[in-house]
């Protein structure tokens, strides 16, 4: 079996495992991942760039080291690479998940009960859920759905078809890492700059495809298109912007403005100002755009791995007997 169809299959399973199961409540491999990487991050702790990368290099290029060992194991054995491959993104994704905590937030918000809706807020994001009225939860709520469309599906899937089960591995290693140590907290500001900057870096390519398939994906793929040009290079996540600005404009809605994280006030620039302000209704209307761009995603990781697979069947040498 070709490793096109390895993946295809391996990845499909995988999503389809996310779908029907979820995470794992107990022994889920990224908490186990952070687990390890706060243990080096204790050993290694200076306010140093130097040891920051290297806590990257050890944390990130550790995961993968383990993900090439392991498919090594199953070289030549399609079933078993296929099975891998499903492991490893079933592992990696987090879109049922995702969809599961956004609904929970977005039902309270519906019956009117604020103060459950701010409770169950911080396992979605890191904002500061008091500081927030029930349009702003909505919001906040909406473009944690667009943002983590991005790291927690196609971003993976992306590097999956490029690199296989490492490269499931190696961007879900990168983006556990930037949550954990990339954010501008005075301790972890030049700590985690490496693992904030890799970040960036792997989740450019998957950022971009999810605005495109966000347009593809939503009623308005013209308004979609317009807001990602028109305002993604104002917010100040090089990756953020094209997601949220795509997603703003296919559900017609607002995001951005003014945001309060751990005590800090942020006023970021509005995405798709000709939308209205977001609403608990559209909570739901997100989760679902997000599952489009899922499926459409995988797709064209599919596709992309089989013509990466036919152009070197193409160009490998004919051996000729004489």
């Amino acid at each position: 079996m070709r490793a096109d169809r390895v993946f295809a299959y391996g990845a499909t399973a995988g999503l389809l495992g996310d779908l029907l199961l979820g995470d794992p409540r107990r022994g889920h491999p990224v908490a186990v991942f952070g687990r390890a990487a706060s243990a080096v991050e204790r050993v290694l702790w200076r306010d140093d760039r130097g040891r920051g990368a290297l806590h990257t290099l050890v944390c990130a290029g550790g995961a993968v080291a383990l993900a090439v060992l392991a498919t090594r194991t199953v070289n030549g054995r399609p079933v078993a690479g296929t099975a891998l491959t499903a492991v490893a993104t079933w592992s990696v994704v987090g879109g049922t998940s995702l969809g599961r905590e956004a609904r929970a937030v977005g039902d309270a918000l519906s019956r009117g009960d604020l103060d459950t809706a701010r409770e169950l807020l911080p396992r979605l994001c890191g904002r500061d859920p008091y500081a927030l009225d029930g349009p702003g939860i909505a919001r906040a709520v909406t473009e944690s759905v667009a943002e983590n469309t991005s790291d927690a599906v196609v971003g993976a899937l992306v590097w999956g078809a490029v690199a296989g089960v490492p490269g499931l591995v190696g961007f879900r290693a990168v983006n556990t890492l930037d949550a954990m140590v990339g954010h501008r907290s005075p301790r972890l500001l030049r700590y985690g700059w490496a693992s904030a900057r890799l970040d960036d870096v792997a989740g450019w390519p998957g950022a971009r495809l999810t605005a495109l398939l966000a347009a593809a994906a939503g009623v308005a793929p013209r308004a979609a298109l317009r807001a990602w040009r028109a305002d993604a290079h104002r917010h100040p996540s090089p990756n953020a912007g094209p997601v949220e600005a795509a997603f703003a404009g296919a559900l017609g809605v607002r995001l951005g403005g003014t945001l309060s994280y751990g005590g800090r006030v942020e006023h970021r620039p509005v995405l798709n100002g000709a939308g209205r302000p977001v609403s608990a209704d559209d909570i739901e209307r997100a989760v679902r755009l997000s599952r489009r761009v899922g499926a459409l995603a995988l797709l064209t990781a599919a596709a992309g791995r089989w013509a990466h697979e036919a152009i070197r069947a193409r160009r490998a040498p004919v051996r000729r007997w004489s």
